[in-house]
């Protein structure tokens, strides 16, 4: 015998969810989502900060070593809090669900969180641009002039090699650094006492004279 349904349409032996509970049920099931992600944020905050171990190495080599990694852990926590303001904002729901105290709480703490992180991460980011900077300064001669010339590195480094031996501290009267550039032209385009500081001074002198070598007497080198 056929089963009878009833006049709603729905199954027999089935009875229809109230729109209350299945308004809660959504709220619960994104509250549970926005807790995760919470959740989530503040573990990647954690790992982001420095693990006391038993077996630590030197000073030098443990900042060198983890300025990226921090950097790159509070910029994975900064995100994942953003992902949870985001997902607040979206679902302006949980503001009115049954716990509007809870979800404005979370809110909060994310945003508080976030704004931390942005100020971690911005002074992470300065110290990364310092110690690359000093990296840079004290790069050998060769080095500095390629990471300044780059793809005239081959001719930049010859005519330096003619004109000083590569020495930044070569000097023939008025005539100073890798490229020997006169009072004149250190003037004009600079000059200063890493190889660093002399390779940009000589590369604007370069460029400006349409990155021709003609200015130097070692011009020769560079063909």
């Amino acid at each position: 015998m056929p089963r009878s349904s009833d006049t709603s349409g729905s199954p027999a032996g089935r009875a229809p969810v109230p729109a209350q509970e299945v308004t809660v049920l959504r709220a619960l099931l994104v509250g549970l989502l926005a807790l995760i992600l919470v959740t989530q944020a503040a573990a990647a905050t954690i790992q982001a900060s420095p693990s006391s171990g038993p077996s630590k190495p030197n000073a030098a080599m443990r900042q060198a070593r983890t300025l990226d990694e921090r950097l790159e852990r509070k910029l994975a926590a900064l995100h994942r809090y953003r992902g949870t303001i985001r997902f607040f904002h979206t679902h302006r729901s949980l503001m009115s669900s049954r716990d509007p105290e809870s979800a404005s709480s979370a809110l909060a703490h994310a945003e508080r969180r976030a704004r931390a992180l942005a100020r971690t991460v911005a002074a992470l980011r300065s110290a990364v641009a310092t110690r690359d900077a000093r990296r840079l300064a004290a790069s050998s001669p060769r080095a500095a002039i390629c990471d300044v010339f780059g793809s005239y590195c081959d001719e930049a480094v010859a005519v330096a090699r003619c004109e000083s031996q590569l020495s930044p501290t070569a000097q023939n009267g008025q005539y100073l650094g890798l490229f020997q550039m006169g009072s004149y032209e250190r003037r004009l385009f600079g000059h200063g006492s890493s190889a660093r500081e002399q390779a940009i001074a000589a590369r604007r002198y370069f460029v400006r004279s349409g990155r021709d070598w003609s200015p130097w007497s070692c011009r020769w080198a560079a063909l």
